[in-house]
C-alpha cells in the first residue's frame, strides 16, 4: 500500500510551504472573526459610539468622529454608549433603506470589522 508514504511526504511539503513568511503587506491569517487581535493600523478609522441598533445580524452604529455625526453598520458588536471604536474605511452608500429597520438612513457605511478598545477618543 502506497498511501502512507505519500501522506507523508504531502504532510512534510504542507509544512515547508505553511512555515514560509507571507509576503509584505498580507493580511494575518490567525485574525479571529470578532476582530481581536487586529492591529490598529488595519483599522484606521476611530470614533466614539453615540448609540447602537442592532438588526438582522448587524449593529448599526451612530458615532462621532472629527466632531461629525454619522453611521456605521457592521456585523454584530458589543458596544455601549461611550466606547471607543476601530474600523476599517469601509463603503459609504447614500440613502440607504434598512427594510428591517424601516428607516432610511441619508449616509450610512458598511464596514467589515469593528473593534471596541480602551483608547481615548
Amino acid at each position: 500500500m502506497r498511501s502512507p508514504p505519500l501522506l507523508l511526504a504531502l504532510a512534510g511539503f504542507s509544512s515547508l510551504v505553511l512555515a514560509q513568511p507571507l509576503p509584505a503587506g498580507h493580511p494575518p491569517t490567525a485574525v479571529k472573526s470578532e476582530g481581536k487581535g487586529v492591529p490598529h493600523a488595519q483599522l484606521p478609522q476611530k470614533a466614539k459610539v453615540l448609540s447602537s441598533i442592532d438588526a438582522a445580524g448587524y449593529t448599526y452604529l451612530e458615532v462621532t468622529q472629527n466632531k461629525k455625526t454619522l453611521w456605521l453598520a457592521g456585523t454584530r458588536v458589543a458596544v455601549k454608549k461611550g466606547d471607543v471604536i476601530r474600523f476599517d474605511d469601509g463603503m459609504v452608500m447614500t440613502n440607504f433603506n434598512s427594510k428591517t429597520l424601516n428607516r432610511t438612513f441619508p449616509s450610512v457605511t458598511f464596514v467589515k470589522r469593528v473593534l471596541v478598545t480602551n483608547e481615548k477618543e
